[in-house]
């Protein structure tokens, strides 16, 4: 496979330097006996990609999904990858006309029938699904180019179920930037539901993140991995937390939110310390938490946990009689 390191990308008049990756012959090697088939699959012709920057396209996945696989690993890994959807959102974030048309036709209707499913109302569900749009699009840029959040789609899983998701998200975060001291809890329990992902196939992950993981989440104190654990894993709200330890609710809140921001941090520490860069670490985080073989739940459920806090209700008991 030649060097594509220096050669421009064009298609079509528009330009594709979003998608340029420098591939050598060697890593080319790794998946070039799938390019073929793959490449018939993907319809990258209906919008001028050649084979090779198809080919570049998904070293750059293999590379930031799966760095530590085997060769096998990696092949196995690509032939699992949507690559319909794959291209479909990397030409659109390079600004390909055709391909903005016929992600149109597929989606924009599907964002806003999502959207309004999610707010419960028509207004608000176009306005949540406009405001994505806008990021998928890319009117912001960054050093002079146009960001597109669709380049962050790796086709692991299908590009349906993934806009899903950031149509989720982004709610979730309106509304944390909204009420930053009052959970989700409160609406959930007045019977406010959420769309949810659709299940996506799970492919191999780096084994680098989930052990980062772990270690992240055995470095927490007692308290911590108990917060963590009945918060997400035991579905408790934040108010019976919060009679558990005898503290206010937005205590909590702004506990779970803490902890999160330091765990993140932590992992990407643990994840540059395996050998990974600043920007693979990031991109591997992004993971989603069931495709990790890491068994979340004990590593959270330590004996200390629950040692500290029967201590905990001794001394309260102690100090009420």
């Amino acid at each position: 496979m030649p060097r594509l390191a220096s050669k421009k990308l064009v298609a079509s008049g528009e330009d594709m330097s979003a998608i340029e990756q420098p591939v050598t012959a060697a890593a080319g090697a790794r998946i070039e006996p799938l390019v073929a088939d793959l490449y018939q699959k993907s319809n990258a012709e209906e919008f001028g990609l050649t084979a090779e920057q198809f080919a570049a396209i998904l070293e750059q996945i293999a590379s930031r999904c799966a760095p530590a696989n085997s060769q096998k690993q990696r092949e196995e890994f690509c032939t699992h990858l949507h690559v319909e959807d794959l291209v479909l959102t990397r030409m659109c974030a390079a600004g390909h006309e055709h391909a903005w048309e016929v992600f149109m036709v597929r989606f924009r209707g599907k964002l806003y029938d999502v959207a309004r499913q999610i707010t419960r109302e028509d207004s608000a569900g176009r306005e949540l699904a406009d405001s994505v749009y806008a990021e998928l699009y890319g009117t912001k840029t960054r050093d002079g180019e146009r960001v597109s959040k669709l380049n962050s789609y790796s086709g692991r899983g299908s590009l349906d179920g993934w806009l899903r998701t950031v149509l989720a998200q982004e709610y979730v975060n309106r509304y944390r930037r909204q009420r930053k001291l009052v959970s989700l809890d409160e609406e959930s329990e007045e019977g406010t539901q959420y769309a949810a992902a659709e299940p996506e196939p799970m492919t191999p992950l780096d084994t680098r993140l989930g052990r980062a993981t772990d270690d992240a989440l055995q470095a927490l104190s007692p308290e911590d991995r108990f917060v963590l654990a009945s918060y997400f894993l035991d579905q408790r709200t934040l108010a019976q937390i919060a009679r558990a330890l005898s503290v206010h609710e937005s205590t909590i809140s702004r506990k779970v939110e803490k902890i999160t921001k330091g765990l993140r941090k932590q992992i990407l520490k643990n994840l540059m310390k395996q050998g990974m860069s600043r920007r693979q670490s990031e991109e591997a985080i992004t993971a989603d938490v069931r495709d990790l073989t890491l068994n979340i739940r004990a590593s959270l459920a330590q004996d200390s946990v629950v040692a500290t806090f029967s201590e905990k209700g001794a001394k309260a008991g102690e100090g009420g009689s």
